[in-house]
């Protein structure tokens, strides 16, 4: 991985006051989840901001389109994404290709 035209998803979440705990949880389990059951997939991050700790951006990258989108058609991530949107004022997903990739 980490090639040019390599595929990621990420995602801004802005998360409600006061369930940062609660919203880290859900996406650890999700993402757990994720790596245990959907080919494809490889590890998965997630940053929350120093100076403003309510908003998390989440990053992984994948093997393929289909890889994705055989994974956003599984029942428990629109589960995830039911319990995300009750935790979130906001959810920006997106789908990436990487374009330059440095290596320490």
């Amino acid at each position: 991985m980490d090639a040019p035209g390599q595929l990621f998803t990420s995602g801004i979440w802005s998360v409600k006051p006061g369930s940062e705990a609660e919203f880290i949880r859900a996406w650890e389990e999700f993402a757990r989840w994720t790596a245990g059951h959907q080919p494809g997939a490889g590890e998965a991050h997630l940053l929350q901001d120093i100076e403003h700790p309510q908003r998390f951006l989440s990053i992984g990258p994948w093997e393929s389109a289909e890889s994705i989108q055989a994974w956003r058609s599984q029942p428990e991530f629109g589960a995830f994404f039911a319990q995300a949107r009750q935790l979130c004022d906001e959810i920006q997903p997106r789908t990436l290709k990487l374009t330059v990739h440095i290596p320490s």
